[in-house]
């Protein structure tokens, strides 16, 4: 599944303010609740189960990129959301750095193993420098849309 058929123009965040992991992911919830994307009694729920996974290993996988993520009975579809940070969030990721790009999923309990696939193929696209180049140039959320669409192949480049 690509992330692009995840995501709306109202699931993309290029100016996250929340500078800790836990500000960043009750920013992003509570985006998501604005466009009513999941429900506002929802909010408590996933912030708790959010937390719980972040409390497991964090879900920054390095290369400035986290995807936290959460499974619910609570919601009928996955509901996703990009977030872009100028200045970074501390994640505790693997690799030390500040992340400054964030995928962001809740997904039905019912729907894990599709969940699973979905993760690992946005972790492969986000390896690419390239990708994470040109979504921190992006100016709009069409064009971030638009860069998830391409997935480019994989590639390496110099920080």
């Amino acid at each position: 599944m690509k992330l692009a058929s995840l995501l709306t123009p109202h699931q993309v965040m290029l100016d996250l303010k929340g500078d800790t992991c836990e500000k960043a992911i009750s920013e992003i919830i509570e985006h998501l609740i604005s466009r009513d994307l999941l429900a506002a009694d929802m909010h408590d729920e996933l912030i708790l189960l959010l937390k719980e996974r972040e409390q497991q290993i964090s879900t920054g996988i390095g290369s400035g990129v986290a995807i936290p993520h959460a499974f619910s009975d609570n919601v009928e579809q996955v509901t996703a959301c990009f977030a872009r940070s100028e200045l970074g969030v501390d994640f505790e990721a693997l690799d030390n750095a500040p992340v400054n790009f964030i995928i962001l999923f809740v997904v039905p309990k019912k729907d894990y193993g599709l969940h699973l696939q979905t993760l690992a193929a946005i972790a492969k696209m986000f390896n690419n420098c390239a990708v994470r180049q040109q979504l921190q140039q992006s100016e709009t959320a069409d064009e971030v849309l638009e860069i998830f669409a391409s997935r480019p192949s994989r590639t390496h480049c110099e920080k």
